[in-house]
C-alpha cells in the first residue's frame, strides 16, 4: 500500500484550501453538497456581496461560530464565538468621472464600436461590463475617461459632440486611494492583529445556527476579505435559500399574497441569478444584495408564502432556444410593457417585446342580492350602511322598510336593541333603568351611558369649559345632562345639533340605530379583509393572509361598493377576481360584503398606486438634474421626439441655452428623476412667457420591460398559473429544470 507523507507541502495545502473555499468548479443543480469544516451547504452555491469598503464589521452567531483565518498559513481563530468585530483602515475617499459613450448587449459589438471612437478622439476609450446599474441584465459600456472633476467630463463631452458622438452619459464613482484593509479582530474581548492579506471565514457551529450582520440574519457562511475596493463581506449559501431572501424583497407577500405570482417571481429571480453567476467575479462574489442585481434580505426577509413559491418551483428556469433569458422585471408597467431595445438599447431580444398587460381569459362573476333593500334616511343623511351593519349583527331583527325607521322609538324597543348591542361589545349585563316612552335624545343618552358603563367617562373625561364650548348654542340643561350630552356629541354618537336637547322631540328608530351603529362599530374591528377570488357552488372564495377560504354567503347578504372611501349599498356586483374585499360573518355565513373596485379599466396592474402618477418639477430643479450629465446651461425646454410601442418616451430632446442633447431609453428616467418613461409633459409659464414648471402625468414604476410584477399578481388573482404568467411576459420561452455548467 502506498502511504502519503504525514505532512503535506505548505503551499499545496493552501492552494487546495483556497479552491475548496472559493469553488473553482461550475455550480450545478443537484443533490451534491459542499462542506465547510463540517457545515453542510447543498449545491448549487451562490456568493452574495453584502457591501464594500467596510471599516468596521460586527458579526454575531445565534448559537456559536467557528472563525478561520487564511493567509500564508491556516489557523483556527475561535472555536465557538458568539460575536466578533473586525476593524479596518479606510483610506481617503475621493471620486472620479467617466463618460459612457454607448452600451451593447455583447462585448464583441462594444469592442468594435470602441475602436471606431478611438480613431476619432485622442483619449482613453475602453469597454467595461456595466455593473453599476439596475438593468437586471449584463451590458457592455464603451467609456472614455478617467476625469477627476465633473467639469472636466462636461468639457470633454463638447469634444465628443464635435466628433459626431452625441448620446453620452456622465458616470460618477466613489473610489479610495487604497481600499480598506483588515487590521484587528476582537473575539471574546481579546484583540488580535490581522495581516492585510487575511481572509476570514465565519462558520456556524451547527446546522441550526445562523449568522447576523447589521441586524439581518443570514443562512450559510460569511467570508470577509480585502479586495481592490476595500473589505468586502460575502454570504455563501445554497441558491434556493438565497432566493428565499430575494423573492419577498422583490414582490412583497404581505401585499401581493398570490402564490402563483410569487412562483413566477421565483422562476424569474432564479433565472436571473443563474445567468449572472460570477458577475462580480473580480471581487470574489456573484451578485450583490441591492437592486443593481436583485434585492436580497437574507433569512430576516423570508416569508412562509414566498418560501413556498421557491420550494414549489425548485430548480426551474426560463429558457429561450435552450439558453437562459435575461429575466427582466418591472414593478408596474402602466398597461403595456416595452421592447427591451427601446429602453436599454443594444440587440433586440425576441422574448422581451411589448406586451399588453391584460388577461384575455379572465372570468366574470355576478353576485346579486335576493331582495332589494331600499335606502334609509336620517334627515337628509343616507344611513343604509349603518342599518345594514346592525341587521347583519342581529341587533335589529328582520329587514324592516324605510318607513319603520321614521317612526318614534319606544323605550322597550330601544332597550332591546341596546341589550343585543351590549352583548356584542362584551359589557356586563347589568340592569338598565327604564325611561319614559317615547324616547327623546336625553333619555336615549341616559340609557346608553348606563348600559355601556360610561358614568365615569362623563364625570371625569370632559371638563366644564369643554362641555360649554361644545354645547354653546344648546339650550341650558342641568349639569349632569349637560356633561352627558357634551360627551356623546364629542364622541360623535349624537350629532352636534341643538335640537337634540329638545325634550319634546322624540328619538326615531333611525336616531337609535345611528347612535348604536357608532357605538358598536367603534368597539372593535368587525370586518375581515382579503382579496375576492371567485364564486363557487359552495360560496365565495377569498384570499386572507395568504390562505384561500370558501365562505357561505347569506341569501340576504348586504353588498356595499367602496369607491374612493365612499361606501354605497349595491344590488349587484360584476367581479373579475382580485378585488379588495371586507366582510363580516355571523352564524357561519357572510352577511356583509364590501368590495373596493379598482379604476375602471381592464389592465392587470390597475391596483398599483403607481398605475397613474403626477410629478411637478420646477425648471430650475430640472435644469440642475440635467446639468449633472449634460452641459446644456440654462434649461429652455423638454420635447419627446419618439415613443415606443407602449407609448413610453424613448427619445427626449433637452434644449438649453448652451447646447442641445437627445437622451434615449432608460437614461430619460434617470436624468429627470421620474418613476417611469411613460409620461406626457405639460408646461406652466411665468410672466415673461418662459417655462416655470414641467408637469409630468405618467403611468408605471420601473423600466417597463419584461414581467410586470403587479400584472403578474393581477393574473394570479384571476386564476392564472405561474407558467402562464411567465409565458405571457416572456414570449416564446420554455420553463425547465436544468443543470448549470
Amino acid at each position: 500500500m502506498h502511504k502519503f507523507p504525514i505532512k503535506l507541502p505548505r503551499y499545496f495545502f493552501i492552494a487546495f484550501l483556497v479552491l475548496f473555499f472559493l469553488g473553482g468548479q461550475p455550480v450545478e443543480f443537484g443533490q451534491e453538497a459542499a462542506y465547510f469544516h463540517g457545515f453542510y451547504i447543498p449545491k448549487p452555491l451562490v456568493r452574495i456581496g453584502l457591501g464594500l469598503n467596510f471599516s468596521d464589521v460586527t458579526i454575531r452567531a445565534s448559537s456559536g461560530m467557528k472563525i478561520f483565518e487564511v493567509t500564508d498559513s491556516y489557523k483556527l481563530v475561535a472555536d465557538s464565538a458568539d460575536e466578533v468585530r473586525v476593524k479596518g483602515l479606510r483610506e481617503k475617499l475621493t471620486e472620479k468621472f467617466d463618460i459612457q459613450i454607448a452600451q451593447f448587449g455583447e462585448r464583441k459589438e462594444a469592442e468594435s464600436y470602441a475602436e471606431k471612437v478611438r480613431n476619432k478622439i485622442q483619449n482613453q476609450v475602453y469597454v467595461e461590463a456595466d455593473l453599476e446599474t439596475d438593468l437586471k441584465s449584463r451590458v457592455y459600456a464603451v467609456k472614455a475617461g478617467d476625469f477627476l472633476t465633473r467639469q472636466d467630463a462636461l468639457s470633454f463631452i463638447k469634444i465628443l459632440n464635435q466628433a459626431g458622438i452625441q448620446d453620452t452619459w456622465i458616470l460618477r464613482e466613489d473610489i479610495t486611494e487604497q481600499g480598506t484593509k483588515m487590521l484587528w479582530i476582537t473575539v471574546d474581548n481579546e484583540l488580535k492583529p490581522l495581516k492585510e492579506t487575511s481572509i476570514l471565514y465565519f462558520i456556524p457551529t451547527s446546522a441550526q445556527s445562523f449568522l447576523s450582520f447589521n441586524g439581518r440574519r443570514y443562512r450559510g457562511i460569511l467570508i470577509l476579505k480585502s479586495t481592490r475596493k476595500g473589505m468586502v463581506l460575502i454570504n455563501v449559501l445554497n441558491l434556493e435559500d438565497y432566493l428565499k431572501g430575494v423573492v419577498p424583497q422583490e414582490l412583497a407577500p404581505d401585499i401581493f399574497g398570490e402564490i402563483e405570482a410569487l412562483k413566477a417571481q421565483a422562476v424569474a429571480a432564479r433565472t436571473y441569478a443563474a445567468k449572472n453567476l460570477g458577475l462580480y467575479r473580480d471581487l470574489g462574489y456573484d451578485l450583490d444584495d441591492t437592486q443593481k442585481t436583485q434585492v436580497y434580505g437574507g433569512l430576516s426577509a423570508e416569508h412562509p408564502l414566498s418560501s413556498r413559491a421557491v420550494e414549489e418551483t425548485a430548480g426551474e428556469v426560463a429558457l429561450y432556444r435552450g439558453n437562459l433569458i435575461n429575466a427582466l422585471y418591472t414593478s408596474t408597467c402602466g398597461g403595456k410593457t416595452e421592447k427591451s431595445e427601446n429602453i436599454f438599447e443594444g440587440t433586440p431580444l425576441p422574448y422581451l417585446v411589448g406586451t399588453e398587460c391584460i388577461y384575455e381569459d379572465r372570468p366574470e362573476y355576478v353576485l346579486e342580492r335576493n331582495s332589494v333593500f331600499p335606502p334609509v334616511f336620517n334627515g337628509e343623511r343616507n344611513i343604509t350602511r349603518e342599518i345594514a351593519f346592525l341587521i347583519s349583527l342581529d341587533v335589529i331583527p328582520g329587514r324592516p322598510g324605510p318607513e319603520y325607521f321614521k317612526e318614534p322609538a319606544s323605550c322597550e324597543e330601544a332597550l332591546e336593541w341596546i341589550s343585543r348591542a351590549r352583548e356584542l361589545t362584551g359589557k356586563k349585563n347589568e340592569p338598565v333603568a327604564a325611561e319614559p316612552s317615547p324616547l327623546n335624545f336625553l333619555s336615549l343618552g341616559r340609557l346608553l351611558v348606563q348600559a355601556f358603563g360610561w358614568k365615569d367617562r362623563v364625570a371625569n373625561l370632559i371638563l366644564k369649559s369643554e362641555a360649554d364650548f361644545i354645547l354653546q348654542e344648546f339650550p341650558k340643561l342641568n349639569q349632569s345632562d349637560w356633561n352627558l350630552m357634551a360627551y356623546l356629541v364629542l364622541e360623535e354618537i349624537f350629532p352636534q345639533d341643538k335640537r337634540i336637547a329638545d325634550k319634546d322631540r322624540p328619538a326615531t328608530r333611525s336616531d337609535v340605530a345611528l347612535a348604536l351603529s357608532r357605538v358598536v362599530w367603534s368597539s372593535r374591528d368587525w370586518l375581515r379583509r382579503g382579496i375576492f377570488k371567485k364564486l363557487t357552488k359552495d360560496g365565495a372564495v377569498f384570499l386572507e393572509d395568504g390562505e384561500e377560504k370558501t365562505l357561505r354567503l347569506s341569501p340576504a347578504v348586504f353588498l356595499l361598493k367602496n369607491e374612493s372611501e365612499d361606501r354605497q349599498p349595491a344590488e349587484r356586483f360584476t367581479l373579475q377576481g382580485g378585488e379588495e374585499a371586507a366582510w363580516m360573518e355571523q352564524d357561519g355565513e357572510v352577511r356583509w360584503l364590501e368590495i373596493t373596485f379598482p379604476p375602471n379599466t381592464n389592465v392587470l396592474d390597475r391596483s398599483s398606486r403607481f398605475y397613474r402618477w403626477n410629478q411637478r418639477i420646477s425648471r430650475e430643479e430640472a435644469e440642475k438634474k440635467v446639468n449633472q450629465y449634460y452641459p446644456i446651461g440654462r434649461l429652455v425646454d423638454l420635447d419627446v421626439l419618439k415613443r415606443g410601442e407602449s407609448k413610453r418616451a424613448i427619445e427626449l430632446r433637452i434644449t438649453g441655452e448652451e447646447g442641445q442633447v437627445v437622451v434615449r431609453g432608460l437614461k430619460i428616467r434617470n436624468v429627470l428623476g421620474l418613476r417611469d418613461t411613460l409620461f406626457i409633459i405639460e408646461r406652466e409659464y411665468d410672466a415673461q412667457g418662459g417655462v416655470s414648471h414641467f408637469d409630468f402625468s405618467g403611468k408605471g414604476w420601473g423600466h417597463g420591460v419584461g414581467l410586470c410584477q403587479v400584472g403578474a399578481f393581477g393574473m394570479a388573482q384571476q386564476g392564472a398559473g405561474y407558467k402562464d404568467i411567465l409565458r405571457k411576459y416572456y414570449h416564446g420561452i420554455r420553463i425547465e429544470k436544468i443543470a448549470l455548467k
